[in-house]
């Protein structure tokens, strides 16, 4: 017991297996109950602590670490897997693959199933760099003896920008949870003023009531004069219609007008006996 530290601590030691060990080799000795000499992979309930416990939890890895990992399903045997911890949960990520061997590509020895951590409650959640590869051997006629499945856990690589840009979301997400208090009270306080003060208006606007008063006088519909209506004499309803002679025994040119002595009706005179046919 006191070598193996010393044995992984070696310079020069990394361990970086194929899915074909990982399957054929680390878990099928682990579920059959066989000893190994080097204990490489711990054993561990990875589901009740948080992705970045889990590499100092770890007994072997750089940037990837592995653990034996006990299938606390949720409804016995037959339910599936609870896979959800504290502050978060893995969700699986597509369909689960065959692994087979590459010595004998006939031959399948196990499957691979890959999981991302979000943070929050399922179904919502936000999205973290934490991916978790698990593999677990077939199951053919009877049942295995231990249902463990073993898991590799390791932080996907971003880029920069991606990084900035998920900072700038979760800032805004900030400002958006934050922004809803202050805007009700910023609306409560001015929707209810103590003491609300009526705007000025210039002087030229002002209309006093007296002022008021005295245009309606002033523009009042004279009153009707009641009094005796005018009426014709007795005896007098029927007057004598007014008479004008049919023909009038004065020429038009014998008028006092055309007596007037002037050059101008002078010449006129001729042309008005013409006229006067």
């Amino acid at each position: 017991m006191d070598e193996m530290p010393l044995q992984l601590d070696l310079p020069g030691f990394r361990f970086h297996p194929t899915e074909e060990e990982l399957l054929d080799f680390y878990l099928k000795n682990m579920v059959f109950g066989r000893k190994m000499r080097l204990d490489v992979i711990g054993y561990l309930n990875i589901y009740r602590h948080d992705p970045s416990e889990l590499p100092g939890l770890s007994k072997v890895g750089e940037r990837e670490w592995y653990f034996f990992v006990p299938r606390d399903r949720k409804h016995g045997n037959g339910g599936r897997p609870n896979r959800t911890t504290q502050n978060g949960f893995w969700k699986a990520t597509g369909s689960d693959r065959k692994i087979v061997s590459l010595s004998d590509p006939k031959r399948m020895i196990g499957f691979r199933k890959t999981l991302v951590f979000y943070k929050g409650r399922a179904p919502r959640g936000s999205k973290t760099d934490w991916v978790m590869n698990e593999y677990r051997l077939p199951e053919y006629s009877s049942p295995l003896p231990k249902d463990i499945v073993l898991c590799k856990i390791y932080r996907k690589a971003t880029s920069l920008k991606v990084l900035e840009q998920r900072a700038a979301m979760e800032e805004e997400m900030k400002t958006i949870h934050a922004s809803p208090s202050s805007s009700l009270d910023t609306m409560s306080f001015c929707s209810q003023p103590e003491d609300p003060v009526p705007p000025e208006l210039p002087s030229q606007h002002l209309v006093f009531k007296k002022e008021i008063e005295d245009d309606i006088i002033r523009y009042e519909k004279p009153r009707e004069i009641k009094g005796p209506s005018l009426q014709l004499p007795m005896g007098t309803d029927k007057l004598p219609e007014l008479q004008v002679p049919s023909k009038l025994s004065m020429e038009w040119n014998q008028d006092p007008i055309w007596s007037l002595n002037s050059p101008w009706l002078q010449n006129l005179i001729p042309y008005a006996d013409i006229l006067n046919f």
